[in-house]
């Protein structure tokens, strides 16, 4: 027994360095926590309410800049709609080569979509990603307007490809900056916010530029004046991104002093995933392109049909074609609320197919004086964006929203690229009479696919087309079963023990209020983080 405790003696006696190291080890871990976890104590300037990344007053201010963010672009992408007749007559191009500006765009989007989001979560980051695309926007802007200057038509095509690389992305970035700062508070109405700030922005250049133009020398040739007014334009984008910059001190700084993480879209984008797309997403896939190619290539084509057919100046053109811009930002944070309110997706989804087909009708055949046409379509526009794009998210599982919003920007951009294309050389074979009736042919097209939608959605129970009671009422059911764990694995989990449904992802989020909101889905995002963006989310 004595040997027996003397070797226990001795076998104590070697553990007890190791075990004092452990506990001076665990101490040091505990020493470094207490540090971390200490509040970094701000002084002077940065105390301030102003400066405070822990008060409202900041954070209204990053809001302010993250608003910014997008406006250079926004005001620069329909810069060849305002200056339509300014473009054809210095560069000598007929309507079909005019729409290239607008393809060319379109073009790198049909990829990016799928990509952008990857490139700012593991690539860039969200703040160097954020200046990266905005330097895009503004090299783009520039090579645009340098062509312009140096009567060069290929060199401005070329500016509006490096544009597009930038401009969807950009979208991906800036929603991505207002769900880390205001995803626990006001979040609907920031969204709300920046969507309307973005069609500031498109409804300014509309009234702007033309203007500007007429104000430069008219001794100069017209390539020169054209060029002066699209460096204009270029002076935006470069303001837009010394806001980028400026926000990523802002936000690297409160990641420091709040002791959170870099932002992230979220995006999780899986080509694999088209193979188990239901028929009911397809159909949602046709209605968007179908819908949108009747929107956008009119808008970018608008100003020579106003001027020809209903007398208009210049001026009075231009504020007319921008009325979808002007009224989309005040109708869509409505409508928005109107479809949260009662629900039926389906039937606002077809009541916008309806009514924009109308406008065009209108304007097709009949001298009703188009500002109430073109309200109406601004009208019909946000009514089937916010019914729109969250269909998708009751569709397909979260797991599985990124590759379908990534898709379905995809295809928009798609169809935007070709019909563009087909838009101006329908222009210039056979008038504006035929371009509006192949308009209210894409939006045929888009009614059945509604009905469709619809009489599929009805055979297997309706679910998205349920009002907000009942949606609500099922909620309500499901948030009983999430209380327990699951009783089978869930795929790629640990198992039924801590197997529980998770709760919205922030890339979730941004694609729900975004979609809520009207907004286009930034082309390189989703609600969630593609952008929500131009033509149908913020586009």
């Amino acid at each position: 027994m004595a040997s027996f405790n003397d070797n226990e003696a001795g076998t104590d006696d070697e553990n007890r360095p190791l075990l004092s190291e452990r506990v001076e080890a665990n101490k040091e871990d505990e020493n470094s926590e207490d540090m971390n976890n200490e509040d970094i104590e701000l002084t002077g300037c940065g105390a301030t309410a102003a400066c405070n990344p822990h008060r409202t007053l900041h954070r209204f201010l990053v809001l302010i800049l993250i608003c910014f963010l997008s406006f250079g672009s926004y005001f620069c992408y329909d810069n060849p709609s305002a200056l339509q007749n300014q473009i054809k007559d210095a560069m000598e191009v007929d309507t079909s080569k005019f729409m290239l500006l607008y393809s060319l765009y379109s073009w790198p989007n049909v990829l990016l979509c799928f990509f952008g989001g990857f490139l700012l979560d593991r690539v860039f980051g969200i703040r160097l990603g954020t200046v990266i695309f905005s330097i895009f926007i503004v090299l783009g802007q520039c090579i645009f307007a340098l062509g312009a200057s140096l009567n060069s038509y290929n060199i401005m095509l070329a500016g509006r490809f490096v544009f597009g690389l930038g401009g969807e992305n950009l979208a991906v970035a800036q929603n991505t900056y207002a769900v880390v700062w205001f995803k626990e508070k006001e979040l609907n109405m920031v969204f709300g916010l920046q969507l309307s700030f973005s069609r500031v922005g498109s409804t300014l250049n509309m009234n702007i530029m033309k203007p500007i133009y007429d104000l430069t020398n008219d001794a100069l040739p017209s390539y020169q004046r054209l060029g002066i007014a699209l460096w204009v334009g270029a002076g935006f984008t470069i303001f837009s991104l010394l806001c980028g910059v400026y926000l990523g001190y802002l936000d690297g700084r409160a990641a420091k002093i709040l002791k959170r993480e870099a932002g992230a879209t979220g995006e999780k984008i899986q080509l694999r995933d088209i193979k188990d797309f239901p028929l009911t997403l397809w159909l949602m896939f046709f209605i968007c392109v179908a819908y949108y190619v009747a929107v956008f290539p009119f808008i970018g084509l608008g100003i020579i049909f106003f001027e020809d057919k209903f007398g208009f100046s210049p001026a009075e053109a231009n504020a007319v074609n921008s009325l979808v811009y002007f009224i989309s930002a005040g109708a869509s944070p409505l409508f928005g609320f109107l479809v949260d309110r009662f629900g039926r997706n389906v039937y606002w989804l077809i009541l916008g197919v309806i009514l924009t087909l109308a406008s065009h009708g209108l304007l097709a055949f009949t001298f009703l004086n188009p500002f109430v046409s073109m309200s109406l379509m601004g009208c019909a526009y946000s009514i089937l964006a916010c019914a729109l794009w969250p269909i998708v998210a009751f569709i397909m599982p979260e797991y599985q929203l990124g590759t379908a919003y990534g898709f379905m920007q995809s295809i928009q951009n798609l169809g935007l690229a070709v019909v563009s294309q087909v838009a101006g050389l329908i222009a210039d074979k056979y008038g504006y009479l035929m371009l509006e009736v192949f308009f209210m042919a894409c939006l045929c097209v888009a009614l059945i696919c509604g009905v469709l939608l619809y009489l599929v959605d009805a055979s297997r129970g309706g679910f998205l087309n349920l009002s907000t009671r009942q949606r609500e009422k099922l909620k309500k059911e499901g948030e009983i079963q999430v209380q327990k764990p699951l009783s089978t694995p869930v795929k790629g989990g640990a198992g039924p023990s801590g197997a529980y449904i998770r709760p919205q992802s922030p890339f979730h989020l941004r694609n729900r209020y975004l979609s809520r909101l009207g907004a286009k889905l930034p082309d390189t995002y989703n609600v969630n983080t593609k952008a929500l963006a131009r033509h149908g989310v913020l586009q």
